[in-house]
């Protein structure tokens, strides 16, 4: 048996050409040039001593034990994450830095003085965002790219922890001029009927808000779907229907007052979690739940 042993960076190459299908694609993701990234897999495969990728013009297919190498290439790599995470963890909380995965129906309305109170208070601490939908960040989660997530719950995962910060309310966007609007006492039994704007698959806030307000697709009218929230309120004040609305987002002001009615409903918990999320096998989790104190004292500072 060969005495060299696979490199960590040979295993991120491989792992990385797997996720984006394309030697360019991962080369520039791991910040190297496609050769480098050719030559450590082709290095990785000679000291294995089995090949692992089928290459042709078209595609790349992992071969049945590349398959199984890939696998546990990537459990290794999320270990070696940990590891590190230790180390970080053995320090002052809030002294490094967190790779941090926010959904946009949050990160708009609460990172800006999230971030700001962030740094009044702990200038040395570093938060590196990114913004996607709720199961590509946990997919990133998984892979080791994220070390913690801010969205929604319930959301389906595996292998993780959670930790509940705060109720969101749900509030009825309207046009002034809507029968809705003018209710004193609205339920959302109210909505049945209604041609309802929501979000389009993939985004969350759909789920939630349906199931919050105790509703079935079938019993309302979708005649648009939007990507982002900003969008579906410019369809409401042109008429196109109601929605249903985070009360964070009506507090950072994206529904204009004069054109759209924002109400209440009455009775109920008509509300998402907003919460954390992270690997089960962390090693930060004091300092993850410090961060989520810091972020449910914020929010209710606001």
């Amino acid at each position: 048996m060969s005495s060299r042993v696979p490199t960590i960076k040979q295993l991120r190459y491989l792992c990385a050409v797997v996720e984006h299908g394309h030697f360019g694609k991962a080369a520039r993701a791991c910040h190297v040039s496609q050769s480098t990234l050719s030559a450590g897999i082709l290095e990785l495969e000679e000291v294995l001593g089995a090949s692992l990728l089928e290459r042709n013009n078209r595609n790349l297919v992992l071969t049945s034990l590349g398959d199984a190498v890939v696998e546990r290439s990537r459990a290794l790599l999320l270990d070696v994450e940990d590891l590190v995470a230790l180390c970080q963890a053995s320090a002052q909380p809030f002294s490094g830095s967190l790779r941090l995965g926010v959904i946009p129906t949050i990160a708009p309305f609460m990172l800006p003085g999230l971030l700001q109170a962030m740094r009044a208070e702990h200038p040395e601490f570093t938060l590196f965002i990114r913004e996607d939908q709720s199961q590509d960040l946990i997919d990133a989660l998984h892979r080791g790219d994220l070390d913690i997530l801010l969205l929604a719950l319930p959301f389906p995962a595996e292998s993780v922890e959670t930790m509940a910060l705060f109720r969101d309310p749900f509030l009825l966007g309207a046009p002034h001029d809507h029968p809705l609007s003018q209710r004193t006492a609205l339920k959302t039994s109210d909505l049945r009927g209604q041609d309802l704007l929501l979000l389009e698959d993939g985004h969350c806030l759909r789920e939630h808000a349906l199931e919050a307000c105790k509703l079935r697709e079938s019993e309302v009218v979708m005649p648009y779907q939007a990507t982002s929230l900003s969008t579906v309120v410019q369809m409401v004040a042109s008429g196109i229907g109601v929605t249903l609305l985070p009360e964070m987002a009506v507090k950072a002001g994206v529904v204009p007052e004069k054109e759209v009615a924002v109400t209440p409903f009455q009775g109920g918990d008509v509300s998402r979690e907003i919460g954390l999320m992270w690997r089960r096998k962390t090693p930060r989790q004091t300092e993850f739940r410090l961060l989520g104190d810091f972020i449910a004292g914020h929010q209710v500072s606001m």
